[in-house]
């Protein structure tokens, strides 16, 4: 059975300030860095063997922080990117017009295809996700990775390996730094494949970040 642990990058200043990210960058705050450093103590001795972060700035500087307590290097794969959020990416998300606020709720409402302007859709963005957890199966036997990614990425990712359609209503919180794990296993109880053991744990943080959609 093959272990896959997902990780949220920690918090930004875009996150703290309520501003629209998608695969625009802000650096993590003092919170963020220690944050991350939270995951490391975490899962430094889960035997982490390889360390795979989408290519942004918060998720490699995430990263980093977890592969030096796991002992690791950090690989780079642009397929964990977070969402394309378009025209309205680096937007204040209190600043929106109601358009806009329209196109943004199509990511978390239900909408098929549902997408911002320039951007991308949910669909799109899960299937890379998919590429990119079964290019795990492709490392050698007795691995154990951890992606780190982003929020709407990872809601996704799970939420489709659950069975639900890329475009469902948004109803999976990950905060910022929160551990998933995902096993791709054979069991006569549960369907073949992957399957989620654990989504958006938050125990190893001192302080729970906020979503930066909850108001």
């Amino acid at each position: 059975m093959l272990q896959v642990y997902l990780v949220r990058h920690g918090e930004t200043v875009w996150n703290a300030e309520r501003r629209i990210q998608g695969q625009s960058d802000s650096p993590l705050t003092e919170k963020g860095e220690q944050q991350a450093h939270q995951v490391g103590e975490r899962v430094k001795r889960l035997g982490i063997t390889h360390v795979i972060a989408s290519d942004l700035g918060r998720t490699r500087r995430t990263a980093e922080i977890i592969a030096d307590a796991c002992g690791c290097t950090v690989t780079l794969d642009p397929r964990l990117r977070e969402l394309n959020m378009g025209v309205l990416e680096k937007r204040p998300l209190d600043g929106l017009t109601e358009e806009e606020e329209r196109w943004r709720s199509t990511l978390v409402d239900g909408t098929v295809d549902g997408r911002i302007p320039q951007g991308e859709s949910m669909a799109e963005m899960a299937a890379r996700m998919h590429d990119a957890l079964n290019a795990c199966l492709s490392l050698p036997a007795g691995s154990r990775p951890l992606l780190v990614s982003h929020g709407m990425a990872l809601g996704g990712l799970i939420s489709t390996i659950l069975g639900l359609p890329a475009h469902a209503e948004r109803r999976l919180r990950l905060r910022n730094c929160s551990i998933s794990r995902v096993d791709h296993q054979h069991s006569a109880w549960l369907a073949e494949g992957w399957v989620v053991e654990t989504a958006g744990d938050v125990s190893h943080l001192d302080a729970p970040a906020l979503d930066e959609l909850q108001r």
